[in-house]
């Protein structure tokens, strides 16, 4: 098992990570000083695979659990969803001595912070994420919220967790397309943060796609201690932290634009590597042979590549509204070769469409 600190001062946390270990989840909450009632906020793809499971680890710790299921899927990821959370909450009587769990996705965890963020202006919650995508990026560094028929994540707080605890035996039942795109993340650390690590995934592709849990526990470990440094340094992403957001300009740009239901989160942050690398060769930031390399790792990788056809003004608007524009411009996340990064002020969102071939 690994332990990696996320270290925040008073609002510091550990992430606890290894395979088998979801049966130490009442323990690793009373480890936490957590107390009174467990609201377990999952999905009703997850329910039936592991909310029996988490239950009865934290009712051998004492705990009273109350399970909240909500619909499975981005789409869901809205303010009538969210309600749902509140409701449960209200009618067990839930209070300040009370917290939750999220187990799930990226979307529960979103979700289930965000509700946590708010309820009673706050109450602790534990972060227990069941997809890859989730164990290597969003259950880690406290950003919950949910999305805006405008655009991705709009509505949202920065919050932090008590903890995170993750499974990589949970990742046996996920759905192949599901882990595949939780590669995508993982993918992005080593291009703009670990060349080592950028490696390691190029000669280890074999090994991630059987679920090799030894390959898992380091990939899904360095991941999390790459972003638990960036998060350290840069918690409110006022600088640093935009890093983080590589390939996700045009990727949540493709996903607003196919109202998040064609493409997975991590295969649309695929694509936006790819042509985030070819704006970065475009910028003499890397040469043809590191947009081959991402390019080359993220097919064998089996996620797509290229943007989905839509209007030039389609794109333009899309990005009008993307999170990282402050006025009247836009932090572009550039890969320096393999393993460094740039971020870029973009006033004319316009350009990298037509570096990219939309609208050239």
């Amino acid at each position: 098992m690994e332990r990696i600190k996320v270290d925040l001062a008073e609002r510091s946390y550990d992430i606890t990570i290894g395979a088998g270990n979801l049966h130490t989840l009442g323990d690793r909450c009373k480890a936490l000083s957590l107390s009174g009632t467990a609201a377990v906020v999952t999905n009703r793809t997850i329910a039936p695979l592991y909310l029996e499971r988490a239950c009865a680890s934290l009712a051998a710790a004492g705990y009273r659990t109350v399970p909240v299921k909500l619909p499975d899927g981005e789409a869901f990821k809205e303010s009538g969803t969210l309600n749902l959370i509140y409701d449960s909450l209200v009618e067990a009587a839930l209070d300040r001595g009370s917290f939750i769990v999220a187990l799930g996705g990226g979307v529960i965890g979103d979700m289930a912070g965000f509700a946590a963020a708010t309820y009673l202006r706050g109450i602790p919650f534990v972060q227990v994420p069941t997809t890859l995508l989730s164990q290597v990026d969003s259950s880690v560094g406290g950003k919950t919220g949910i999305n805006h028929p405008k655009g991705k994540n709009l509505i949202g707080a920065f919050y932090q967790p008590k903890g995170v605890l993750i499974d990589v035996a949970l990742l046996d039942t996920l759905p192949d397309r599901e882990y595949l795109s939780g590669l995508g993340e993982v993918v992005k650390y080593g291009a703009v943060l670990d060349a080592p690590f950028f490696t390691f995934l190029e000669e280890n592709v074999d090994r991630l796609l059987a679920r090799d849990k030894d390959a898992l526990i380091h990939a899904v470990g360095r991941s999390c201690a790459l972003k638990a440094r960036v998060v350290e340094s840069d918690e409110r992403e006022s600088g640093l932290r935009a890093v983080l957001n590589y390939g996700h300009t045009l990727g949540h740009a493709v996903e607003t634009l196919t109202h998040y239901s064609r493409f997975l989160h991590g295969e649309a942050v695929a694509i936006g590597m790819v042509q985030a690398a070819r704006i970065s060769r475009s910028l003499g930031l890397c040469g043809d042979e590191e947009c081959r390399r991402i390019e080359a790792l993220l097919q064998k990788l089996r996620l797509p590549l290229e943007l989905p056809f839509f209007p030039f003004e389609e794109y333009e608007e899309a990005l009008s509204h993307d999170k990282k524009v402050r006025h009247s411009g836009l932090t572009f996340v550039c890969n320096k070769g393999i393993g460094d990064f740039s971020l870029e002020r973009v006033t004319d969102p316009g350009k990298l469409l037509k570096i990219c071939g939309i609208g050239a």
